[in-house]
């Protein structure tokens, strides 16, 4: 197992999560984390990181000599990125693509130079947007469904599985993590990194700072703990798209079956996510924050769909339960729950962030 752990993206919600918790199973690693402090709300991060061993380092993967200021590294988790799937749109791609690509490349760089090994956080959006929005849905109650027989390549009721069809757009933002993902391959091909691949579906927890591009979990929460508005955007504006939801602790629960046996998951990509049993559309959320805060809100209707949206995304997750044993283990509720005492006993400080 490694000893010296750089997390980049290292105090944002996902990256701060895994290098804490690293830090505390296994206090006799270096773990450092790598942040520019882009995204408002990263800076509380650094207490939590100072508190719990982590080291940081401010610093931006579009400049190698950021990563370089780390020092070697036995394991490198690339967490950054623009996260925001309509990045790009109506305006300049650069930041996005700068930090998403070229970042990724620096990163590589800097584990081919040290021998590192690669655990790189995908998303699940390098799926096409016309595929899955070409999906056989019904709606079903207050959410969208497949019919009980209807199946293809890489789909089914259990979700989008690896083999799902790469034809298509799937935003710059998808575009930017599948080509850090054919990147990554050669890297692995040409100089022997070893590495793993997790497409993650939507994450969630406490110290996310949610937005409506980016941590819809924690800002439906976050609106029915402090008030403010929330509205169904697209397909209709009833709220009846579908998500998967992982609890960004059963993510980490994950990272570390993977480093255990490195050797069985190198070159491997999974996709990773709460699964069918952990889904959620937003009509479903509105009323699951209702009943664990108490609070109900109006929510508005924009039945007009955005261009990077789709209507429906499950994460098979068959192919790593298979090879780990892993599955996701903490409920819908369990998360809702989770974030509520985070954002009730936080509130003078998340307020200003996440309130209305």
């Amino acid at each position: 197992m490694s000893q010296r752990v750089l997390v980049t993206g290292g105090s944002g919600f996902v990256g701060s999560s895994l290098a804490l918790a690293m830090k505390r199973d296994h206090p006799e690693w270096r773990v450092t984390s790598l942040d520019n402090l882009k995204r408002r709300g990263s800076e509380l991060i650094l207490n939590r990181l100072r508190a719990g061993g982590v080291d940081f380092l401010h610093g931006d993967i579009r400049q190698p000599e950021d990563l370089a200021a780390a020092g070697p590294c036995d394991l490198l988790v690339e967490c950054s990125a623009e996260p925001s799937v309509h990045a790009g749109y109506g305006a300049s791609p650069a930041y996005l693509v700068n930090t998403n690509l070229v970042g990724t490349l620096n990163c590589l760089e800097h584990c081919r130079v040290h021998g590192a090994t690669v655990v790189f956080l995908s998303s699940s959006r390098i799926y096409p947007i016309a595929g899955l929005c070409a999906l056989p849905l019904v709606n079903e109650g207050d959410r969208l469904v497949l019919g009980q027989e209807a199946a293809g390549r890489g789909w089914s009721r259990a979700g989008i599985a690896e083999d799902f069809p790469l034809e298509g757009s799937r935003s710059l933002y998808g575009a930017t993590k599948l080509a850090s993902e054919l990147i990554l391959e050669e890297y692995r091909a040409m100089y022997g990194l070893k590495a793993v691949i997790n497409r993650c579906g939507v994450l969630a927890g406490p110290w996310q700072m949610g937005k409506v591009d980016q941590g819809f979990m924690v800002l439906w929460a976050a609106r029915h703990s402090y008030g403010g508005a929330l509205s169904y955007m697209g397909f209709g504006g009833k709220g009846h798209q579908v998500r998967d939801v992982l609890h960004v602790d059963d993510l980490y629960d994950l990272v570390m079956m993977q480093l255990a046996d490195i050797g069985r998951h190198d070159g491997v990509v999974y996709n990773v996510g709460g699964g069918a049993a952990i889904s959620t559309s937003l009509a479903e959320l509105t009323g699951l924050c209702q009943r664990v805060t108490g609070r109900t809100i109006a929510i508005g209707e924009t039945p007009e769909t955005r261009a990077a949206d789709v209507p429906w995304y499950i994460s098979d997750c068959a192919k790593v339960t298979a090879a780990t044993g892993w599955r996701s283990r903490r409920s819908l509720e369990h998360i809702v729950e989770d974030v509520s005492v985070w954002l009730r006993d936080n509130r003078p400080m998340l307020e200003p962030i996440l309130g209305a």
